[in-house]
């Protein structure tokens, strides 16, 4: 079956990575490969763009089949972006970027089990070969760290009631197993419903950001691009929600300063200045209205400076 996906904040995203044709560039996100299309057409002869996904369905999307990239310019692995950094020379690379989101064939298919609204095993994983998925995670671990979970990484209020009742359920010999099974459970545990979004969307979130190790891999990814972007280069994250953004708006602003030692003020900073902020982008209007996933996206942008402070 096709899935179709939409990208967000597409021409706003390859222009703020994109430095020089002929430099190294990493799509850390490359879904179905819109930005990377585009990155590549920028691309001059010597120019190259190494992607990596989690996802075995993203990678056999670039490299299989009638959208395949045959390019040899172009590289793909099978990879989180957290390990980006043991794969490319520190230092080397004009651009970074990072889209956070869900796919839209992550979404849309069934089998994954990443929405409510369509009936399927309650899975979760961006990498379906290896890992934990939703259910199995569900089916052993005690109220408090479910609720702990669906509390901190879905922000959820009622998270819990929602523990007990997964839990309760669980112990009655029917634990949740699929997608409708958890919306059902949640719908009825949550006693009050934000307009215009279903009472489950906080906790399936929560769980897919768990599933996945979604902000750990975040940092650990922010950390590599920095280290792996020569001055001059550029940093693009779309982030989707609130959690994630927040870790990425931290980040800017914490390169951003020098840590200077008070005791010795004159001195060399102990950690200098690396990256300098260039600014937020929401999605357009109309891209919202052509595409409601866009609502949520933020872009952050950043350029690495030299170790001294001062851009090369």
């Amino acid at each position: 079956m096709s899935f179709q996906h939409t990208t967000v904040l597409l021409n706003e995203t390859v222009d703020a990575a994109f430095t020089q044709p002929d430099g190294l560039y990493v799509d850390g996100t490359f879904g179905r490969g819109g930005h990377a299309r585009l990155l590549l057409s920028r691309l001059g002869a010597r120019g190259r763009l190494v992607a990596f996904d989690k996802d075995p369905d993203a990678v056999a999307a670039a490299t299989a089949g009638e959208g395949a990239i045959a390019d040899p310019r172009f590289v793909i692995h099978h990879a989180s972006f957290a390990a980006m950094a043991g794969l490319l020379p520190a230092g080397q690379v004009a651009g970074v970027l990072l889209d956070l989101g869900v796919s839209s064939p992550q979404i849309d298919n069934p089998e994954r089990g990443f929405s409510f609204r369509f009936d399927g095993p309650l899975d979760m994983r961006m990498d379906t070969t290896r890992g934990e998925s939703a259910a199995e995670f569900l089916a052993r671990a005690d109220e408090h760290h479910i609720a702990q979970v669906v509390r901190d990484y879905g922000e959820e209020r009622f998270a819990g009631q929602i523990a007990k009742a997964l839990v309760a359920r669980r112990a009655g010999g029917k634990p949740v197993r699929t997608t409708t099974e958890l919306a059902e459970l949640v719908a009825g545990a949550v006693k009050t419903r934000e307009a215009g979004q279903n009472p489950a969307t906080r906790t399936f979130q929560a769980l897919r950001i768990l599933v996945n190790a979604e902000l750990e891999e975040l940092e650990q990814g922010l950390a590599a691009a920095l280290a792996l972007l020569q001055p001059g280069g550029h940093l693009a994250v779309i982030s989707f929600h609130s959690l994630e953004d927040r870790i990425v708006k931290t980040f800017i602003a914490r390169e951003s300063k020098a840590e200077v030692d008070r005791r010795a003020p004159f001195a060399p900073p102990k950690r200098p200045l690396r990256l300098k902020a260039l600014g937020r982008i929401r999605a357009s209007d109309a891209e919202v209205k052509a595409n409601p996933r866009a609502r949520s996206a933020v872009l952050r942008v950043a350029e690495r400076m030299a170790d001294e402070g001062v851009p090369a």
